[in-house]
Protein backbone atom coordinates (compact mmCIF):
# COMPACT_ATOMS: atom_id res chain seq x y z
CA UNK A 1 0.00 0.00 0.00
CA UNK A 2 1.33 3.41 -0.92
CA UNK A 3 2.32 5.66 1.92
CA UNK A 4 -0.17 8.42 2.58
CA UNK A 5 1.06 11.98 2.46
CA UNK A 6 0.66 14.47 5.23
CA UNK A 7 -1.75 17.32 4.81
CA UNK A 8 -2.32 20.56 6.69
CA UNK A 9 -5.75 22.08 7.27
CA UNK A 10 -6.41 25.78 7.93
CA UNK A 11 -8.28 26.27 11.21
CA UNK A 12 -9.87 29.46 9.91
CA UNK A 13 -11.32 28.45 6.53
CA UNK A 14 -10.74 24.69 6.23
CA UNK A 15 -8.43 24.91 3.21
CA UNK A 16 -6.07 21.95 2.69
CA UNK A 17 -2.36 22.28 1.91
CA UNK A 18 0.15 19.49 1.32
CA UNK A 19 2.98 21.26 3.16
CA UNK A 20 3.11 23.58 6.10
CA UNK A 21 3.44 27.30 5.49
CA UNK A 22 3.12 30.32 7.70
CA UNK A 23 0.15 31.86 5.88
CA UNK A 24 -2.95 30.22 4.44
CA UNK A 25 -3.12 30.77 0.69
CA UNK A 26 -6.93 30.96 0.69
CA UNK A 27 -7.87 33.22 3.63
CA UNK A 28 -4.46 34.86 4.32
CA UNK A 29 -4.55 33.92 8.02
CA UNK A 30 -1.15 33.46 9.71
CA UNK A 31 -0.12 30.36 11.68
CA UNK A 32 -3.50 28.68 11.05
CA UNK A 33 -2.30 25.50 9.27
CA UNK A 34 -2.42 22.40 11.49
CA UNK A 35 -1.44 18.87 10.50
CA UNK A 36 -4.48 16.68 9.94
CA UNK A 37 -4.92 12.96 9.48
CA UNK A 38 -5.52 12.30 5.75
CA UNK A 39 -7.85 9.74 4.35
CA UNK A 40 -6.42 6.35 3.47
CA UNK A 41 -5.49 5.42 -0.09
CA UNK A 42 -8.41 2.98 -0.15
CA UNK A 43 -10.97 5.64 0.75
CA UNK A 44 -9.45 8.06 -1.72
CA UNK A 45 -9.91 5.61 -4.60
CA UNK A 46 -13.15 3.97 -3.44
CA UNK A 47 -16.15 4.42 -5.74
CA UNK A 48 -19.29 5.46 -3.82
CA UNK A 49 -21.66 5.40 -6.79
CA UNK A 50 -23.05 1.97 -5.85
CA UNK A 51 -23.51 -0.31 -2.87
CA UNK A 52 -25.58 2.07 -0.74
CA UNK A 53 -29.22 1.89 0.28
CA UNK A 54 -31.92 3.85 -1.47
CA UNK A 55 -33.11 6.98 0.27
CA UNK A 56 -36.74 8.03 0.51
CA UNK A 57 -37.94 11.26 -1.07
CA UNK A 58 -40.94 13.18 0.26
CA UNK A 59 -43.02 15.99 -1.20
CA UNK A 60 -42.46 19.49 0.06
CA UNK A 61 -46.15 19.91 0.90
CA UNK A 62 -46.48 16.50 2.57
CA UNK A 63 -48.13 16.91 5.99
CA UNK A 64 -46.07 15.93 9.00
CA UNK A 65 -45.63 16.51 12.70
CA UNK A 66 -45.38 20.19 13.50
CA UNK A 67 -42.24 21.16 15.42
CA UNK A 68 -43.18 23.00 18.60
CA UNK A 69 -40.56 25.32 20.05
CA UNK A 70 -39.52 24.79 23.64
CA UNK A 71 -39.20 27.90 25.78
CA UNK A 72 -36.12 28.26 27.95
CA UNK A 73 -37.80 30.25 30.70
CA UNK A 74 -35.68 33.28 29.73
CA UNK A 75 -37.63 35.61 27.44
CA UNK A 76 -34.47 37.34 26.20
CA UNK A 77 -32.89 33.99 25.28
CA UNK A 78 -36.05 32.96 23.44
CA UNK A 79 -36.12 36.29 21.58
CA UNK A 80 -32.57 35.80 20.29
CA UNK A 81 -33.43 32.23 19.22
CA UNK A 82 -36.49 33.42 17.32
CA UNK A 83 -39.08 32.09 19.77
CA UNK A 84 -37.43 29.20 21.59
CA UNK A 85 -35.59 25.93 21.00
CA UNK A 86 -36.55 23.92 17.93
CA UNK A 87 -36.44 20.11 18.46
CA UNK A 88 -33.44 18.63 16.67
CA UNK A 89 -31.64 21.94 16.29
CA UNK A 90 -27.90 22.41 16.80
CA UNK A 91 -26.80 25.68 18.40
CA UNK A 92 -23.23 26.96 18.63
CA UNK A 93 -22.66 29.64 21.26
CA UNK A 94 -19.39 31.59 21.40
CA UNK A 95 -18.09 34.37 23.61
CA UNK A 96 -15.07 35.68 25.45
CA UNK A 97 -13.83 33.73 28.49
CA UNK A 98 -15.73 34.66 31.64
CA UNK A 99 -18.52 36.48 29.80
CA UNK A 100 -21.20 34.15 31.21
CA UNK A 101 -21.88 31.46 28.58
CA UNK A 102 -21.95 28.60 31.07
CA UNK A 103 -23.99 30.67 33.52
CA UNK A 104 -26.64 31.47 30.91
CA UNK A 105 -26.92 27.88 29.70
CA UNK A 106 -27.08 26.49 33.24
CA UNK A 107 -29.92 28.88 34.08
CA UNK A 108 -31.79 27.98 30.87
CA UNK A 109 -31.23 24.25 31.39
CA UNK A 110 -32.47 24.49 34.98
CA UNK A 111 -35.65 26.30 33.88
CA UNK A 112 -36.41 23.62 31.28
CA UNK A 113 -35.75 20.86 33.82
CA UNK A 114 -38.06 22.52 36.36
CA UNK A 115 -40.77 22.61 33.69
CA UNK A 116 -40.80 18.81 33.67
CA UNK A 117 -38.56 18.08 30.69
CA UNK A 118 -35.36 16.05 30.80
CA UNK A 119 -32.12 17.99 30.36
CA UNK A 120 -28.53 16.69 30.18
CA UNK A 121 -25.59 19.00 30.92
CA UNK A 122 -22.14 17.61 30.07
CA UNK A 123 -19.14 19.69 31.13
CA UNK A 124 -15.70 18.97 29.74
CA UNK A 125 -14.02 21.91 31.50
CA UNK A 126 -15.39 21.65 35.05
CA UNK A 127 -15.90 18.83 37.50
CA UNK A 128 -19.44 17.99 38.51
CA UNK A 129 -18.84 19.45 41.96
CA UNK A 130 -17.78 22.78 40.48
CA UNK A 131 -20.94 22.96 38.37
CA UNK A 132 -23.06 22.16 41.44
CA UNK A 133 -21.31 24.95 43.35
CA UNK A 134 -22.17 27.43 40.58
CA UNK A 135 -25.76 26.15 40.48
CA UNK A 136 -26.06 26.73 44.22
CA UNK A 137 -24.82 30.30 43.81
CA UNK A 138 -27.37 30.89 41.04
CA UNK A 139 -30.19 29.44 43.13
CA UNK A 140 -30.99 26.58 40.73
CA UNK A 141 -29.44 23.69 42.67
CA UNK A 142 -32.88 22.11 43.17
CA UNK A 143 -33.47 21.66 39.42
CA UNK A 144 -33.80 17.98 38.36
CA UNK A 145 -30.98 18.29 35.83
CA UNK A 146 -28.77 15.37 34.81
CA UNK A 147 -25.14 16.50 35.19
CA UNK A 148 -21.96 14.77 34.06
CA UNK A 149 -18.30 15.61 33.56
CA UNK A 150 -16.84 13.86 30.52
CA UNK A 151 -14.80 14.55 27.39
CA UNK A 152 -15.33 11.30 25.47
CA UNK A 153 -17.98 11.55 22.75
CA UNK A 154 -18.21 7.75 22.59
CA UNK A 155 -19.04 7.56 26.30
CA UNK A 156 -21.57 10.41 26.03
CA UNK A 157 -23.42 8.94 23.04
CA UNK A 158 -23.39 5.42 24.51
CA UNK A 159 -24.94 6.72 27.73
CA UNK A 160 -27.55 8.78 25.88
CA UNK A 161 -28.41 5.81 23.68
CA UNK A 162 -29.42 3.76 26.74
CA UNK A 163 -31.94 6.33 28.02
CA UNK A 164 -34.86 8.35 26.74
CA UNK A 165 -33.80 11.25 24.53
CA UNK A 166 -33.66 14.46 26.58
CA UNK A 167 -35.28 17.71 25.52
CA UNK A 168 -31.97 19.59 25.69
CA UNK A 169 -28.32 18.56 25.62
CA UNK A 170 -25.58 21.03 26.56
CA UNK A 171 -21.93 20.32 25.68
CA UNK A 172 -19.51 22.70 27.41
CA UNK A 173 -17.37 22.95 25.39
CA UNK A 174 -16.88 21.33 21.96
CA UNK A 175 -13.14 22.10 22.00
CA UNK A 176 -12.67 19.77 25.01
CA UNK A 177 -14.42 16.78 23.38
CA UNK A 178 -12.45 13.99 21.71
CA UNK A 179 -13.15 10.84 19.73
CA UNK A 180 -10.98 7.72 20.01
CA UNK A 181 -11.45 7.05 16.28
CA UNK A 182 -9.67 10.28 15.29
CA UNK A 183 -6.01 11.00 15.85
CA UNK A 184 -5.02 14.29 17.39
CA UNK A 185 -5.45 16.12 20.68
CA UNK A 186 -8.82 17.65 21.70
CA UNK A 187 -9.36 21.03 20.07
CA UNK A 188 -7.63 20.20 16.78
CA UNK A 189 -9.48 20.66 13.50
CA UNK A 190 -10.16 16.97 12.93
CA UNK A 191 -11.32 16.35 16.51
CA UNK A 192 -13.66 19.36 16.66
CA UNK A 193 -15.15 18.58 13.27
CA UNK A 194 -15.58 14.85 13.96
CA UNK A 195 -17.01 15.26 17.48
CA UNK A 196 -19.44 17.97 16.35
CA UNK A 197 -20.62 15.80 13.46
CA UNK A 198 -21.41 12.84 15.73
CA UNK A 199 -23.25 15.00 18.28
CA UNK A 200 -25.25 16.84 15.60
CA UNK A 201 -26.21 13.54 13.97
CA UNK A 202 -27.52 12.28 17.31
CA UNK A 203 -29.52 15.50 17.81
CA UNK A 204 -31.11 15.27 14.34
CA UNK A 205 -32.06 11.59 14.74
CA UNK A 206 -33.48 11.89 18.26
CA UNK A 207 -35.01 15.40 18.15
CA UNK A 208 -32.77 16.74 20.91
CA UNK A 209 -32.02 20.45 21.08
CA UNK A 210 -28.20 20.47 21.13
CA UNK A 211 -26.21 23.44 22.43
CA UNK A 212 -22.45 23.49 21.83
CA UNK A 213 -20.27 26.02 23.65
CA UNK A 214 -17.39 27.23 21.49
CA UNK A 215 -14.15 28.98 22.37
CA UNK A 216 -13.20 32.19 20.57
CA UNK A 217 -9.92 33.51 19.23
CA UNK A 218 -8.32 36.80 20.22
CA UNK A 219 -10.19 38.44 17.33
CA UNK A 220 -13.54 37.32 18.73
CA UNK A 221 -14.19 34.64 16.09
CA UNK A 222 -15.22 31.13 17.09
CA UNK A 223 -12.14 28.93 17.29
CA UNK A 224 -11.77 25.80 15.20
CA UNK A 225 -12.67 25.11 11.59
CA UNK A 226 -15.06 27.50 9.89
CA UNK A 227 -17.02 24.51 8.69
CA UNK A 228 -18.30 24.09 12.26
CA UNK A 229 -20.48 27.19 11.83
CA UNK A 230 -21.90 25.75 8.61
CA UNK A 231 -22.79 22.45 10.29
CA UNK A 232 -24.99 23.95 13.01
CA UNK A 233 -28.41 25.60 12.63
CA UNK A 234 -27.86 28.59 14.91
CA UNK A 235 -24.70 30.55 15.70
CA UNK A 236 -24.92 32.85 18.71
CA UNK A 237 -22.44 35.32 20.16
CA UNK A 238 -22.48 36.35 23.81
CA UNK A 239 -20.92 39.79 23.99
CA UNK A 240 -20.18 42.45 26.58
CA UNK A 241 -17.46 44.29 28.44
CA UNK A 242 -16.30 42.96 31.78
CA UNK A 243 -16.26 46.50 33.15
CA UNK A 244 -20.01 46.82 32.41
CA UNK A 245 -22.81 44.74 33.85
CA UNK A 246 -24.78 44.25 30.65
CA UNK A 247 -24.42 41.28 28.27
CA UNK A 248 -25.87 40.96 24.77
CA UNK A 249 -26.83 37.63 23.21
CA UNK A 250 -26.75 38.07 19.45
CA UNK A 251 -27.87 35.60 16.75
CA UNK A 252 -25.39 35.62 13.85
CA UNK A 253 -27.03 32.74 11.97
CA UNK A 254 -30.48 31.28 12.47
CA UNK A 255 -32.18 28.78 10.18
CA UNK A 256 -35.40 28.98 12.19
CA UNK A 257 -35.78 32.72 12.70
CA UNK A 258 -34.51 36.19 11.96
CA UNK A 259 -30.87 37.08 12.42
CA UNK A 260 -29.61 40.16 14.26
CA UNK A 261 -32.12 39.63 17.06
CA UNK A 262 -30.61 40.33 20.46
CA UNK A 263 -31.32 39.46 24.05
CA UNK A 264 -30.06 41.78 26.78
CA UNK A 265 -28.96 40.55 30.21
CA UNK A 266 -27.39 42.17 33.25
CA UNK A 267 -24.81 40.32 35.33
CA UNK A 268 -25.89 40.31 38.98
CA UNK A 269 -24.73 38.54 42.12
CA UNK A 270 -27.08 35.60 41.44
CA UNK A 271 -26.40 35.18 37.74
CA UNK A 272 -27.81 36.82 34.65
CA UNK A 273 -30.97 38.86 34.90
CA UNK A 274 -33.15 39.81 31.94
CA UNK A 275 -33.35 43.47 30.95
CA UNK A 276 -36.82 44.31 29.69
CA UNK A 277 -35.94 47.90 28.72
CA UNK A 278 -32.30 47.97 27.57
CA UNK A 279 -32.47 51.65 26.57
CA UNK A 280 -32.26 52.65 30.24
CA UNK A 281 -28.84 50.96 30.43
CA UNK A 282 -27.29 53.15 27.74
CA UNK A 283 -28.77 56.57 28.62
CA UNK A 284 -27.20 58.78 31.24
CA UNK A 285 -30.50 59.93 32.80
CA UNK A 286 -29.25 63.47 33.46
CA UNK A 287 -31.67 66.41 33.62
CA UNK A 288 -29.76 68.96 31.51
CA UNK A 289 -28.25 68.35 28.05
CA UNK A 290 -24.49 68.65 27.60
CA UNK A 291 -22.43 69.62 24.56
CA UNK A 292 -21.12 66.69 22.54
CA UNK A 293 -23.89 64.26 23.46
CA UNK A 294 -26.49 62.84 21.04
CA UNK A 295 -29.03 60.04 21.44
CA UNK A 296 -29.32 57.51 18.63
CA UNK A 297 -32.22 55.01 18.27
CA UNK A 298 -30.32 51.89 17.18
CA UNK A 299 -32.16 48.91 15.76
CA UNK A 300 -31.13 45.37 16.66
CA UNK A 301 -33.32 42.98 14.72
CA UNK A 302 -36.85 44.06 15.62
CA UNK A 303 -35.85 45.78 18.86
CA UNK A 304 -35.01 49.51 18.99
CA UNK A 305 -32.47 50.49 21.63
CA UNK A 306 -31.64 54.11 22.49
CA UNK A 307 -27.89 54.70 22.69
CA UNK A 308 -25.98 57.80 23.82
CA UNK A 309 -23.09 58.90 21.58
CA UNK A 310 -20.51 61.17 23.23
CA UNK A 311 -17.90 63.31 21.46
CA UNK A 312 -15.04 65.46 22.75
CA UNK A 313 -12.98 67.96 20.73
CA UNK A 314 -9.63 69.18 22.12
CA UNK A 315 -7.80 71.99 20.33
CA UNK A 316 -4.02 71.53 19.94
CA UNK A 317 -1.14 73.88 19.38
CA UNK A 318 -0.02 74.44 15.83
CA UNK A 319 2.17 71.61 14.48
CA UNK A 320 1.01 68.92 16.92
CA UNK A 321 -0.34 65.67 15.52
CA UNK A 322 -4.02 65.23 16.43
CA UNK A 323 -5.28 61.95 17.80
CA UNK A 324 -8.45 60.08 16.84
CA UNK A 325 -9.81 57.66 19.45
CA UNK A 326 -13.04 55.67 19.06
CA UNK A 327 -14.76 53.31 21.49
CA UNK A 328 -17.78 51.34 20.30
CA UNK A 329 -17.80 52.50 16.66
CA UNK A 330 -15.85 51.94 13.47
CA UNK A 331 -12.63 53.99 13.33
CA UNK A 332 -12.66 54.13 9.54
CA UNK A 333 -16.23 55.42 9.47
CA UNK A 334 -15.29 58.22 11.88
CA UNK A 335 -12.45 59.26 9.57
CA UNK A 336 -14.89 59.31 6.64
CA UNK A 337 -17.42 61.40 8.56
CA UNK A 338 -14.76 63.91 9.63
CA UNK A 339 -13.67 64.24 6.01
CA UNK A 340 -17.26 64.95 4.92
CA UNK A 341 -17.69 67.57 7.67
CA UNK A 342 -14.49 69.32 6.58
CA UNK A 343 -15.02 69.06 2.82
CA UNK A 344 -18.79 69.60 2.54
CA UNK A 345 -19.55 71.69 5.61
CA UNK A 346 -16.39 73.79 6.05
CA UNK A 347 -15.62 72.66 9.60
CA UNK A 348 -12.02 72.29 10.75
CA UNK A 349 -11.06 69.18 12.70
CA UNK A 350 -7.50 68.87 11.38
CA UNK A 351 -5.97 70.80 14.30
CA UNK A 352 -8.01 69.12 17.04
CA UNK A 353 -8.06 65.77 18.79
CA UNK A 354 -11.32 63.88 18.37
CA UNK A 355 -12.60 61.40 20.95
CA UNK A 356 -15.80 59.42 20.36
CA UNK A 357 -17.45 57.06 22.81
CA UNK A 358 -20.63 54.97 22.76
CA UNK A 359 -21.95 55.03 26.33
CA UNK A 360 -22.37 51.82 28.27
CA UNK A 361 -19.77 49.88 26.29
CA UNK A 362 -22.24 49.25 23.46
CA UNK A 363 -20.87 48.45 19.98
CA UNK A 364 -22.61 50.19 17.09
CA UNK A 365 -22.70 48.73 13.58
CA UNK A 366 -25.86 50.41 12.29
CA UNK A 367 -25.06 52.83 9.42
CA UNK A 368 -27.94 55.02 10.62
CA UNK A 369 -25.66 56.19 13.45
CA UNK A 370 -23.84 58.57 11.07
CA UNK A 371 -26.15 61.52 11.74
CA UNK A 372 -26.05 61.06 15.53
CA UNK A 373 -22.24 60.94 15.48
CA UNK A 374 -22.11 64.02 13.26
CA UNK A 375 -24.48 65.89 15.58
CA UNK A 376 -22.33 64.98 18.59
CA UNK A 377 -19.14 66.11 16.81
CA UNK A 378 -20.62 69.43 15.70
CA UNK A 379 -22.09 70.03 19.17
CA UNK A 380 -18.70 69.37 20.78
CA UNK A 381 -16.90 71.60 18.27
CA UNK A 382 -19.32 74.50 18.84
CA UNK A 383 -19.62 73.77 22.59
CA UNK A 384 -23.41 73.98 22.25
CA UNK A 385 -25.72 71.26 23.54
CA UNK A 386 -28.24 69.65 21.24
CA UNK A 387 -31.97 70.16 21.80
CA UNK A 388 -33.21 68.50 24.96
CA UNK A 389 -34.94 65.10 24.65
CA UNK A 390 -34.05 64.71 20.96
CA UNK A 391 -32.93 61.71 18.88
CA UNK A 392 -30.84 61.66 15.69
CA UNK A 393 -30.55 59.03 12.96
CA UNK A 394 -29.62 58.85 9.29
CA UNK A 395 -26.89 57.60 6.97
CA UNK A 396 -24.45 60.18 5.57
CA UNK A 397 -23.01 59.79 2.07
CA UNK A 398 -19.65 61.10 0.84
CA UNK A 399 -21.53 63.89 -0.95
CA UNK A 400 -22.91 65.10 2.38
CA UNK A 401 -26.42 63.81 1.73
CA UNK A 402 -28.55 62.33 4.50
CA UNK A 403 -29.92 59.05 3.18
CA UNK A 404 -33.05 57.20 4.43
CA UNK A 405 -32.69 54.25 6.80
CA UNK A 406 -34.89 51.27 7.58
CA UNK A 407 -37.70 51.29 10.15
CA UNK A 408 -37.64 55.01 10.93
CA UNK A 409 -41.13 54.86 12.42
CA UNK A 410 -40.16 52.07 14.80
CA UNK A 411 -37.20 54.10 16.02
CA UNK A 412 -39.35 57.19 16.61
CA UNK A 413 -42.05 55.26 18.45
CA UNK A 414 -39.50 53.80 20.86
CA UNK A 415 -38.06 57.27 21.48
CA UNK A 416 -41.54 58.72 22.11
CA UNK A 417 -42.29 55.89 24.54
CA UNK A 418 -39.25 56.89 26.61
CA UNK A 419 -40.24 60.58 26.71
CA UNK A 420 -38.28 62.05 23.80
CA UNK A 421 -40.10 64.90 22.07
CA UNK A 422 -38.13 65.67 18.90
CA UNK A 423 -36.40 63.66 16.22
CA UNK A 424 -34.09 64.58 13.36
CA UNK A 425 -33.38 62.38 10.37
CA UNK A 426 -33.66 62.03 6.59
CA UNK A 427 -36.43 63.96 4.90
CA UNK A 428 -39.39 61.74 3.96
CA UNK A 429 -37.78 59.10 6.13
CA UNK A 430 -40.02 59.44 9.15
CA UNK A 431 -43.70 58.98 9.86
CA UNK A 432 -46.09 60.82 12.12
CA UNK A 433 -45.74 59.60 15.69
CA UNK A 434 -47.85 60.83 18.58
CA UNK A 435 -46.05 63.23 20.93
CA UNK A 436 -43.03 63.34 18.59
CA UNK A 437 -42.00 66.29 16.38
CA UNK A 438 -39.86 65.16 13.46
CA UNK A 439 -37.54 67.39 11.42
CA UNK A 440 -36.13 66.14 8.13
CA UNK A 441 -32.79 67.25 6.66
CA UNK A 442 -31.51 66.67 3.13
CA UNK A 443 -27.84 67.48 3.61
CA UNK A 444 -25.39 67.36 6.45
CA UNK A 445 -24.82 71.11 6.10
CA UNK A 446 -28.45 71.68 7.20
CA UNK A 447 -27.75 69.85 10.46
CA UNK A 448 -24.58 71.90 11.01
CA UNK A 449 -26.56 75.13 10.55
CA UNK A 450 -29.20 73.97 13.06
CA UNK A 451 -26.63 73.10 15.72
CA UNK A 452 -24.48 76.18 15.19
CA UNK A 453 -27.50 78.50 15.30
CA UNK A 454 -28.49 77.37 18.80
CA UNK A 455 -27.93 79.88 21.56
Amino acid sequence: MAKTKKRYVCQACGAVAHRWQGQCADCAEWNSLVEDVPATVFSQKHDLSSGGRAIEFVDLNQPGDELVRRTTGLAEFDRALGGGLVPGCAILMGGDPGIGKSTLLLQAAANIAKAGQQVVYVSGEEAAGQVRMRASRLGVADAPLKLASSTSVRDILTTLGGMDAPAMLVIDSIQTMHSDTIEGAPGTVSQVRGCAFELIRYAKESGVALVLVGHVTKDGNIAGPRVLEHMVDVVMSFEGERSHQYRILRALKNRFGAVDEIGVFAMASKGLEEVANPSLLFLSGRDEPLAGSAVFPALEGTRPVLIEVQALIVRLQSGATPRRAVVGWDNGRLAMLLAVLESRCGLNFSSAEVYLNVAGGYRLSDPAADLAVAAALVSALADKPLPERSVWFGEVSLAGEVRPVAHAGLRLREAAKLGFATGCGPRNGGEKVANMRFTGVDRLANLVDRVMART
